[in-house]
């Protein structure tokens, strides 16, 4: 299948909030990883997203280019040929954008969607993240409804956040404390500044004790109830049912209850990376040690190309992550629910 068209990506999300599953958003940072996250989707039979990070985009460009736009141009072109030969549907996701990386980063992809559907094509990517989580709430929500016009002329869908996630991810630091909670206050105010979809779609990364980064798990502090206390502020006001489509972020080492109890209250989409770069990495790891003597000229001779050619510990990387995108599939109930 293609890349989801804006129609398709809308009704992945309607399935899974009516179907109280969710679909897991693998970070990507090559071709290699974007190919073991589509060969997890297959192998789970469930549709999925595939997201880019600035980080990320900025590795894909090159490490001497540097460049967001074009490595996450670069990767969508690539995702949208080599999907077509998977049969799931794979939406397009740009991750977390901070304020200071709007006009490098999130605005000129925009622009590009915009100029493809002015001539007849689908966009470019399928949604975008503006991350407001560091700027007042007023803020926030004043750069999200410009982005929001924006986005929908685009047919493409904003994500935001309202409320912070504590840890670090691509350099972004924020502390664990009671920020770590969105507030009913803060969503009311969202949908009365944003709407609830009659201005544009757009999903809400709402935070409940989220962090980034590697915990085990208990360790992190969830209360999924918020997400329940925000649905029905905002719901019992405009006569509505779960009027958001919700983001989980910070994932790792979160209990597979409070993961289930989320997607109850409408979550849709759940962020995974650090579970799956460790996933990749790990055969990598374990095919170095078992052939150190193949991979290293030691003491003059010359190695085993069959165990240092890139493809050799790659397909390893590659089959690693494929097996964790399908866990979380699993997990989030997405397994074996794709669009027929």
């Amino acid at each position: 299948m293609p890349i989801a068209t804006p129609e398709v990506y809308a009704e992945m999300i309607d399935r899974a909030k009516a179907g109280h599953f969710a679909y897991p958003a693998i970070n990507v940072t090559s071709s290699q990883t974007l190919n073991a996250a589509l060969r997890g989707f297959a192998e789970a039979q469930s549709d999925g997203i595939v997201q880019v990070s600035t980080g990320g985009a900025e590795f894909l460009a090159g490490s001497t280019v540097k460049d967001m736009v074009t490595g996450a141009s670069a990767l969508a072109e690539y995702a949208h040929v080599v999907a077509a030969k998977y049969d799931v549907n794979i939406a397009l996701h740009t991750d977390h954008c901070p304020k200071d990386k709007l006009d490098g980063f999130m605005r000129p992809l925009v622009a590009i969607s915009l100029e493809r559907v002015a001539k007849g094509l689908e966009p470019l990517f399928q949604s975008h993240m503006w991350d407001g989580s560091a700027v007042p709430l007023g803020e926030n929500l004043q750069i999200a409804a410009e982005l929001l016009e924006q986005t929908t002329k685009a047919r493409t869908i904003l994500e935001i956040e309202i409320g912070v996630v504590g840890g670090e991810e691509d350099g972004v630091a924020n502390e664990i404390n009671e920020k770590l909670y969105t507030t009913p206050e803060d969503v009311l105010k969202t949908a009365e500044a944003l709407g609830i979809g009659e201005k544009g779609r757009y999903l809400l990364a709402a935070t409940f004790g989220n962090v980034h980064g590697v915990y085990k798990p208990g360790n992190v502090k969830l209360r999924p109830s918020i997400l329940k206390e925000i649905q029905d502020a905002v719901g019992a006001k405009y006569g509505k049912d779960k009027p958001f489509d919700l983001v989980f972020h910070g994932g790792s080492g979160s209990l597979l209850s409070e993961i289930r109890e989320a997607l109850d209250y409408g979550v849709v989409k759940m962020n995974v990376d650090t579970d799956t770069q460790y996933a990749f990495t790990r055969p990598i790891v374990d095919h170095m040690f078992k052939n150190y003597d193949g991979v290293l000229k030691i003491d003059g001779e010359v190695g085993n190309k069959k165990a240092y050619d890139p493809r050799s510990y790659g397909k390893s990387a590659e089959a690693g992550m494929a097996r964790r995108v399908v866990t979380a599939c699993q997990d989030l109930r997405s397994a074996g629910t794709k669009i027929k």
